[in-house]
């Protein structure tokens, strides 16, 4: 009882540290810094307040995005994606996302959210879900170039603190990105993270990294790279061929809560850590407990597992077995058998995606 009123204690103390520590200044200085910028992706019905307290505790990336508050003419900001700024249990700095069209709104939205502890105001350019597109927000904004300058500009004038856009290359075709490119570069964005793939191409397609150079080259801006990196080894590559100043990561970092320890262990030339079979098994195990809720019906509670291991489940195991069995369970008690039967072993577990007839659009989520 002693250790563990001691560890709380502990975690009491960093918890008042974290508190005080200015997220102005901590992301000012990691874009004047020399050392990549690693980021947690925002990814709508994912990357919550426990999941950021989760990758937190494995060492964690050194800024976290909100999931997108939906902007429009009669909307509020959702009280459970703000729980990730006023809880922020990361230390780190937190980057609050907005999607929508209407200038309005957005600037209403921007200024309400500067009322909180965040490092920057976020415009996400690159949501390639249908509903989203269809309303011309996210994505769907990257037919319309024209309008992004609109937008960007009033944004600009309302943002006090770091203006950031998260893009994709175009909606159908990357040529657009040559006229965007001078949009971002003319509105002072402090930073612009890159996913090297068009709307219409999702998640399945390469990553044109091609592009992301040449936006890294051309911006006045630091630009982050994201897209397919889920490795100490893929990132550095990326980091090398592109010359961002840094990686955004989502799926990534789900199949694999040590990569942004790994990635920094190979930025050092250090060892990398490679988990077992177990200490996998001990990360799902914790991930459950992170994400459940007494209010929540356990056949509800284990679908929404499926949605995180719709991911981590195309790093265990090559034939797909796991992911079958996976999703035909409906409660917790066969979900771990399932787990335990492919995870039990001290097995090393590099975690990086198997070849993609494992990864079809049908299996996976995709924000």
């Amino acid at each position: 009882m002693r250790i563990i009123l001691s560890i709380l204690f502990i975690l009491s103390e960093k918890a008042y540290f974290w508190g005080i520590v200015n997220h102005h200044e901590q992301f000012a200085n990691l874009l004047s810094g020399d050392q990549p910028i690693l980021a947690l992706a925002p990814m709508q019905d994912v990357t919550d307040l426990p999941f950021w307290r989760l990758m937190a505790a494995y060492g964690g990336a050194d800024i976290y995005y909100t999931e997108y508050f939906r902007v429009h003419p009669d909307s509020n900001l959702e009280k459970y994606i703000l729980k990730s700024i006023t809880e922020n249990p990361t230390g780190r700095p937190a980057i609050a996302q907005m999607i929508g069209n209407d200038i309005p709104s957005l600037v209403r939205t921007a200024r309400e959210l500067q009322e909180y502890d965040i490092a920057a105001v976020d415009l996400n350019l690159g949501c390639p879900a249908p509903i989203v597109y269809r309303k011309c927000a996210g994505g769907g904004l990257l037919r319309e170039p024209w309008r992004i300058d609109m937008i960007l500009g009033a944004l600009r004038d309302a943002v006090k603190v770091k203006f950031t856009v998260k893009t994709r290359l175009g909606f159908d075709s990357p040529e657009v990105f040559d006229e965007l490119l001078p949009i971002f570069a003319k509105h002072s964005l402090d930073l612009l993270t890159v996913h090297g793939r068009t709307v219409k191409e999702l998640y399945w397609s390469e990553v044109h990294y091609d592009f992301i150079a040449r936006a890294a080259a051309q911006m006045p801006c630091p630009v982050l790279a994201n897209g397919n990196i889920d490795s100490a080894r893929t990132a550095d590559g990326v980091l090398k061929t592109t010359g961002a100043r840094g990686l955004m990561i989502g799926r990534g970092a789900i199949r694999n809560p040590w990569l942004f320890q790994q990635i920094r262990q190979q930025q050092r030339g250090e060892p990398l850590f490679i988990p077992t079979g177990r200490e996998v098994l001990d990360y799902v195990r914790a991930l459950y407990d992170a994400v459940s809720s007494p209010d929540v019906r356990e056949v509800v509670q284990v679908g929404k597992m499926k949605k995180y291991l719709n991911f981590i489940g195309v790093g265990v195991e090559p034939t797909g077995q796991f992911l079958h069995q996976i999703r035909r369970v409906s409660t917790k008690v066969d979900f771990f058998r399932v787990c335990e039967e492919f995870l039990s072993h001290d097995q090393p577990m590099p975690l990086e995606s198997f070849p993609a007839n494992v990864e079809k659009a049908a299996d996976l989520v995709a924000a």
